[in-house]
């Protein structure tokens, strides 16, 4: 593993290990990344390895303009006018791909994210490469978000290190969202992230599985980790019977570093995962008759603990929870059912 300092100099030394089928670490303008070869399928199969990741789950490439994308997939009008609005920017664009990359970066559905970063040393890195680059964020799964090299390095395994071939470091980056994920494939274009670039009025994304909801817990963890030890987070959960909270809650725990089991508080009214500074408590209001009874499980100490909270049925004992609202910061997620059997809508917001 070799670290170099970001400048022109280093395009060279990177298209040489890609081209190599190595790994390199990258700078954005959201956050570091790690890239291969989309042409290289060994490459690919290293990278899942360093993700940990399981077979079949896709990958975005990255383009250095739009007329290199349109050689991997095709654009219908609603993301050219994506392309046109938002793109060389923070945004992934979801469109057919016609099965021009190696095997594991398209999805099931034959559909490829494609992203044109807003970033000069990789556009001239990808321009001179001369195709696309497999792109995804360069920290573990569930670990923070790696804006420095040291978040990278202090939360990967020595075999994960051992798979990096070179690293571009350039310092600390500044704290933005990841991308925002368009899926364009659809009837209507549907954000499956909201990232930097807002493309709705309102926080929403559309979960097509158990995975995609625990994602967004880990998504929403990671915004408001920085406030861990600081104030109060609390995760106020909305939604019907069998939308998915026990599902965001799962998400939330991993992204915390908690191994235990997440199960549904219904009978127990109330679970505690973790250990120490890595600790979640887990509440189901729904055997609550009203929302006093929330304080009677100790609700008001946890706000004076600094605790990180979710809590499931959270509409029936909101009266409780906004009277915190000057302390604690609460985010109230609302998850529905969608069109299809496995789709749920999520919102959320500091409201």
């Amino acid at each position: 593993m070799q670290i170099v300092k970001a400048d022109d100099s280093v395009i060279k030394k990177a298209i040489d290990v890609l081209e190599d089928g190595g790994l390199v670490v990258f700078p954005c303008e959201t956050v570091y990344g790690i890239a291969v070869d989309s042409k290289n399928n060994k490459a690919v199969k290293k990278l899942n390895l360093y993700k940990k990741r399981a077979l079949g789950k896709p990958y975005a490439i990255m383009c250095s303009s739009q007329e290199m994308a349109e050689k991997y997939v095709t654009l219908n009008d609603v993301a050219r006018n994506l392309y046109k609005t938002f793109l060389p920017g923070p945004v992934t664009i979801i469109s057919k791909g016609k099965g021009f990359v190696a095997s594991g970066i398209e999805s099931e559905e034959k559909t490829l994210g494609v992203r044109i970063p807003d970033y000069k040393l990789m556009l001239n890195l990808i321009e001179k490469f001369g195709r696309p680059i497999v792109a995804t964020s360069a920290n573990a799964s569930y670990q923070k978000r790696p804006y420095k090299i040291s978040d990278i390095i202090e939360n990967i395994s020595e075999k994960q290190k051992s798979l990096i071939d070179l690293i571009i470091d350039a310092g600390e980056l500044p704290h933005n969202e990841p991308s925002t994920v368009i899926d364009t494939t659809l009837d209507n274009p549907t954000i499956l992230r909201q990232g930097e670039i807002r493309i709705k009025d309102k926080n929403e994304v559309l979960s097509r599985s158990e995975e995609n909801t625990q994602n967004l817990g880990k998504e929403l963890w990671q915004k408001y980790e920085s406030y861990k030890g600081k104030r109060t987070i609390v995760f106020a959960l909305e939604g019907e019977m069998g939308t998915g909270k026990t599902q965001f809650t799962k998400g939330l725990a991993r992204a915390m570093g908690i191994t235990e089991l997440v199960t549904s508080p219904t009978f127990a009214l109330e679970n505690e995962y973790g250990q120490k500074d890595k600790k979640l408590f887990h509440f189901d209001a729904w055997r609550l008759d009203n929302s006093k009874e929330l304080d009677a499980l100790g609700f008001g100490d946890l706000i004076k603990n600094k605790s990180v909270v979710s809590i499931e049925w959270a509409e029936r004992v909101a009266d409780t929870i906004r009277k915190f609202d000057d302390e604690a910061i609460i985010i109230w997620v609302k998850i529905e059912f969608g069109k299809n059997e496995n789709d749920r809508l999520i919102s959320w917001g500091n409201i």
